[in-house]
């Protein structure tokens, strides 16, 4: 039996990584740090990762077995931490340099601009601690501006004028070292073109607005020089600016060319980054008035987002890439073999701040059980939490419980995705009222 550790290890993912056990018990699953310490801190101050990396020697040094692999599916700063620890026990995993050309957005767009420049919109860098970041602004108005290295869609706001760039900087110069100092810390061990280093993880980019009508990410794998795509979900958006999501579905319904496109510019992208040994998604948005693609971001990881929704359609989730990866293998990945030809995940949202009054009880969840046996609820929030106090949110909606589904239709989805919500029945009081 191989032991594999995994970062962040929580019940939910557990359970969808034992079900790669199902034929035969060949993987030991075990923790290594507490999600709430990595992934949810209390005050949202990540430890800094050479602490991590010191206690994750001693833990290995005392452990009683061999340790095969280290495995991690959470953004940063999972993300980062699980190469580092890979290198430092000479276990199977990408090199830190091909992780930080992808995950540092600056350094990213610069060698995506290399090698698919129709793709990559107008960007900059902005230091948000420079005297005048407002005089420093090259671009034209609107555009996002997000940390080099962000957890979810943390600190990206939407710009439209010198007002809210100044709002927004203020913002960002009180919560960025939340990310800066770990991001740091993993740059410190990255051998790294001088004009990016500069650009650390204090700073910014921004970059011209490049949403359109279609999203969808890929995920694949590099292997022993190859890149492989192993499934095309659809990202559809709600809300202010498009910034949130609403659902993932998967199968991708784009047409087939499109498709094919986007597995052409990734394969292109990934051997330039020359990352090997690992995971990854990349998303792409397709604009079928103009029939341009353009690339959104490089994540070196897979989504746990879509762990799920492979399940159902294909029979195994997708954490059995990384995986097989993390042990030094070549990935077999099935497809078609699940209980359903479509899946989706759902965000139940808000876009106005309150208390989250009612949150689903026993009785609920049993109920939810019956109707949809293979249904899965996560929530996000506790009773009597203030939306606005739930961890590392969008900036303009608030995420309460995420839903998978599986049907036969997209269509279906939605139908069962209604009844969910009634089920479940999620209660906001406003802030009005809590305050009268």
């Amino acid at each position: 039996m191989k032991n594999v550790f995994v970062v962040g290890l929580e019940p939910f993912n557990q359970k969808l990584l034992e079900e790669l056990n199902s034929d035969q018990k060949r993987y030991r699953f075990l923790e290594l740090f507490d999600s709430s310490e990595v992934v949810y801190p209390e005050d949202f101050r990540f430890p800094p990762l050479n602490d991590l990396r010191r206690r994750a020697r001693e833990i290995f040094d005392e452990f009683d077995g061999s340790v095969d692999g280290i495995l991690g599916y959470w953004d940063f700063p999972t993300s980062a931490l699980v190469p580092l620890l890979q290198k430092d026990h000479n276990l199977p995993g990408p090199s830190i340099e091909s992780v930080a050309r992808c995950e540092h957005k600056f350094y990213s767009r610069l060698e995506q601009k290399k090698v698919v420049p129709e793709m990559v919109p107008e960007f900059q860098p902005i230091d948000p601690f420079s005297d005048n970041p407002l005089a420093d602004v090259r671009i034209e108005y609107p555009f996002w501006l997000k940390p080099v290295k962000s957890h979810s869609s943390f600190l990206g706001f939407y710009i439209d004028g010198p007002e809210p760039l100044q709002q927004a900087i203020e913002t960002i110069r009180e919560h960025i070292d939340k990310l800066a100092e770990p991001f740091n810390e993993f740059m410190a061990e990255a051998d790294l073109p001088d004009y990016v280093a500069a650009v650390d993880g204090y700073h910014c980019i921004a970059e011209e607005i490049v949403s359109a009508k279609h999203q969808c990410t890929l995920e694949g794998y590099c292997w022993d020089g190859q890149v492989n795509i192993f499934g095309i979900i659809d990202s559809l958006r709600t809300g202010k600016h498009g910034s949130s999501f609403s659902r993932y579905q998967y199968p991708s319904r784009l047409p087939r060319e499109i498709q094919a496109r986007t597995i052409e510019a990734a394969r292109k992208v990934m051997r330039h980054m020359e990352y090997d040994g690992g995971a990854f998604n990349i998303e792409f948005f397709w604009d079928p008035d103009e029939d341009t693609l353009s690339l959104l971001e490089i994540n070196c990881r897979i989504s746990k987002s879509h762990s799920p929704l492979f399940l159902l359609v294909d029979g195994a989730t997708n954490q059995k890439v990384p995986l097989d990866l993390a042990l030094g293998q070549k990935p077999d990945f099935p497809h078609g073999e699940g209980q359903h030809k479509y899946a989706a995940k759902f965000m139940i949202r808000y876009f106005e701040d309150g208390i989250l009054e009612r949150v689903p009880d026993d009785r609920d969840m049993e109920r939810l059980e019956e109707t949809y046996p293979d249904a899965m609820v996560k929530l996000e929030a506790k009773q009597g939490m203030r939306l606005s106090d739930i961890p590392f949110q969008d900036s303009y909606s608030y995420e309460v419980a995420v839903v998978f589904l599986g049907g036969d239709s997209p269509e279906e989805l939605e139908e069962k995705f209604e009844k969910v919500q009634e089920i479940l029945n999620f209660k906001i009081k406003s802030l009005e009222s809590e305050q009268s």
